[in-house]
């Protein structure tokens, strides 16, 4: 793989998870992105049974699970936030000032490369952004931010881990809080007071869920919960609703 400090004619560097055994997803999202004339980058995903137990343990902590979560994590789940972590690690170890992150089940709407050029000029005060979000968010503030997108702050962080840019300092703010993880990555990132992480967003969305997305096994689903993991889920989704309407945006 390229490294980052090969700086590609794109305002930020651009790395997108891709498992190696998932060579159609691969080759669907190179071709989308480059019809689109979008220099990408693969970073190999984390496949979870490979890592021996000490790597695991790095990453995942059972103990931390049981007390913030509803339910195990399963493998695709852990894979997919070791994955992340990666990118986060690979963008400190470059000279860049922030990295565009997808997953391979997406491609780029019109104006992609605009609205990564604005987010590039932006001060530098926000996290992470968003690239792309659920039609039912709806946003609390909203700027201009190109011709056709809005730079926005979200009521409720939309769940989607599909595409967003993450600053320098948001991938420091990541990497001292949330190793080990106990929670899937999209639910920590939705907890983002527990860190002051400063997410933001724009609007319409910049990427859009390709085909392949039906098929994601980076990021593989549990099953069915039983009746003791549907009462805590309630009561975690009951608390993250008190304590995101408590919360202030920094």
């Amino acid at each position: 793989m390229d490294t980052l400090a090969a700086r590609p004619p794109l305002a930020l560097p651009l790395l997108f998870i891709n498992l190696d055994e998932d060579q159609v997803r691969r080759v669907a999202f190179e071709a989308a992105f480059g019809a689109a004339h979008v220099p990408v980058e693969r970073l190999p995903a984390t496949r979870w049974t490979r890592l021996d137990n000490l790597a695991q343990a790095q990453f995942y902590s059972a103990a931390l699970n049981r007390r913030r979560y509803f339910r195990p994590l399963v493998a695709g789940e852990m894979g997919c936030y070791a994955s992340h972590i990666d990118a986060w690690r690979r963008l400190l170890a470059s000279t860049a000032p922030a990295l565009v992150v997808l997953e391979d089940d997406v491609q780029p709407a019109p104006g992609f490369t605009d609205v990564i050029d604005a987010i590039a000029a932006l001060p530098a005060d926000w996290d992470m952004v968003k690239l792309i979000g659920r039609e039912r968010e709806r946003p609390a503030a909203r700027w201009p931010l190109c011709a056709g997108f809005e730079w926005v702050t979200f009521r409720r962080v939309p769940s989607l881990t599909a595409g967003y840019v993450v600053s320098r300092r948001g991938a420091q703010k990541l990497l001292a809080t949330r190793l080990p993880f106990g929670r899937p990555i999209d639910v920590d990132l939705r907890l983002w007071w527990e860190n002051s992480l400063v997410i933001r967003g724009v609007m319409p969305a910049a990427i859009a869920l390709a085909a392949t997305e039906a098929q994601s096994s980076v990021g593989a689903r549990h099953g069915h919960p039983n009746l003791r993991q549907r009462w805590r889920k309630f009561v975690f989704k009951l608390r993250y609703t008190l304590a995101n309407a408590m919360a202030r945006e920094p």
